[in-house]
């Protein structure tokens, strides 16, 4: 009896223990969540390096309408219904309705070449390559631009101009991700190339085919060649690799070996081309040693960059930008930018690549 009588005294305390910590619990559980939630809302994206909070994370691309679904950094203060976090290249009228500025499909495909006047036939020929509702972007590197109105496809691109600059220096600066992020594919091509064997539209077919995140036209076999990745091959669509000379591949997984493409005529995913942007630096101008690194970029990168066989170009290999140089010491323009590519003198290009772009990434 007393036994019972001793459990019957110590039972509803520890009823009232348990209905206490289970308060406890629920309320700390309550106030943690609140306040991470405070957290990753307002500083997340700004402090978390994961690779989640990204640009291209905070809504789908919309023209008409691009509304977040959350704050980006520095917008706190901005309701969400006023803020949009990407533009675009499409032109705009001055008149009429605003929903209507813009055809009901509007192009996935931006086009981008640096150039000079004295190339424009080889550019207009280039142009023509590709489908006319494309979106053309010319950086011109000489200030000339008015006399490119001769064609009519320039009446309706976009033109950047500022003078001795390489397209390297104007994709950084101009071609920002959030800015192409209505394009799948960004071409980023120079101003040299033939391209009586290429067709726009079949290139991407393939690029889609194959799953390429980053690819090139193939090169002709005769001109303009450097790596035995970029010549082209007559008995396949694509392909991924190749065998280099002696020594020169540690890994046939890797570059010049594979997950390679030359700097000449690229063509970049959008998904590609947000990592790829942040890779360019901004005082190493010609681009050296990018095409060495953009593996970093798509993973696994020996299968999704390549060289597209079945459509290809010709290297003219014009150094029209070299005139852009500047005389000195008795020098020609040309001279100083020419003697840049020499090994016996790297005083830009080489020494980019050598000694200051693979010192950075290491």
């Amino acid at each position: 009896m007393g036994d019972h009588d001793s459990l019957l005294r110590s039972g509803p305390p520890k009823k009232r223990n348990e209905t206490l910590r289970l308060m406890v619990t629920t309320f700390l559980s309550v106030v943690l969540g609140f306040f991470l939630g405070i957290f990753f809302t307002r500083f997340g994206s700004s402090n978390v390096d994961s690779g989640f909070f990204v640009a291209e994370d905070i809504h789908k691309y919309d023209p008409m309408s691009s509304v977040p679904s959350r704050n980006p950094p520095g917008t706190e203060g901005l309701p969400l219904g006023i803020i949009i976090p990407q533009s675009d290249l499409y032109q705009r009228r001055l008149w009429g309705k605003p929903q209507e500025d813009l055809p009901e499909n509007p192009s996935r495909y931006l086009v981008t070449f640096t150039v000079g006047i004295k190339q424009k036939d080889f550019v207009n020929s280039a142009v023509q390559s590709f489908p006319k509702n494309w979106t053309f972007l010319l950086f011109h590197y000489d200030g000339n631009t008015d006399a490119w109105n001769e064609f009519e496809w320039a009446k309706t691109a976009i033109h950047i101009s500022v003078r001795k600059q390489t397209k390297w220096w104007y994709a950084k600066r101009f071609l920002h991700p959030d800015i192409v992020a209505p394009y799948d594919y960004i071409f980023i091509w120079d101003e040299d190339l033939g391209v009586e064997h290429f067709d726009g539209e079949k290139y991407i077919e393939l690029v889609r085919k194959y799953g390429l995140e980053i690819s090139q036209p193939a090169l002709e076999p005769d001109r303009g060649l450097t790596w035995q990745m970029t010549k082209r091959r007559g008995d396949v669509e694509v392909h991924k690799n190749t065998e280099e000379r002696p020594g020169w591949c540690k890994d046939p997984n890797l570059p010049p070996c594979a997950g390679f493409v030359e700097i000449m005529a690229p063509v970049f995913s959008r998904k590609a081309w947000r990592c790829v942007w942040h890779m360019i630096q901004n005082d190493l101008v010609h681009g050296w040693g990018l095409d060495m690194s953009m593996r970093r970029c798509v993973k696994p990168a020996h299968e999704k960059i390549g060289v597209v066989d079945a459509q290809w170009i010709r290297h003219e290999v014009v150094p029209s930008l070299g005139n852009e140089g500047t005389a000195t010491e008795g020098k020609q323009p040309w001279e100083g930018v020419r003697e840049s590519h020499a090994e016996s003198k790297p005083e830009r290009c080489r020494l980019s690549m050598t000694a200051h772009f693979q010192e950075r990434h290491e």
